[in-house]
């Protein structure tokens, strides 16, 4: 077949063989740099493929990461609510056991006073 091919050239003068042996190392040339280009061209399209999924994936990570910190932000705001009303309300009840404490050794100086009395 390559007989064929070559068939064409015959007669032709010794500098247009040159020149056409040079335009054929040429396309040849042409041809391995298109592969090449085309074999960089899709590992770079591959690469920018997985660096969109990792994009992609860090955006998912980063959207879940926000709403658990937000939800955590609340808990904390509603842990802290809830601190706030327990340390008011120790705080009434420790007015309260003041007051009845208060009270109570009100009444024990009564009793020592009225026993005191009785005794006179």
């Amino acid at each position: 077949m390559s007989w064929a091919v070559e068939e064409w050239k015959e007669g032709l003068s010794p500098r247009v063989l040159q020149k056409i042996h040079e335009l054929e190392s040429q396309v040849d040339k042409f041809k391995k740099e298109r592969q090449q280009k085309q074999y960089q061209l899709e590992t770079l399209e591959a690469a920018l493929q997985k660096q969109k999924q990792k994009v992609e994936n860090e955006k998912n990570e980063s959207a879940i990461l926000k709403r658990e910190n937000q939800s955590l932000m609340e808990l904390c705001d509603n842990l802290e609510k809830a601190k706030q009303k327990i340390s008011h309300d120790l705080q009434v009840k420790e007015s309260q056991v003041n007051i009845q404490s208060g009270q109570l050794n009100s009444c024990k100086k009564d009793i020592e006073r009225l026993e005191q009395e009785l005794k006179r």
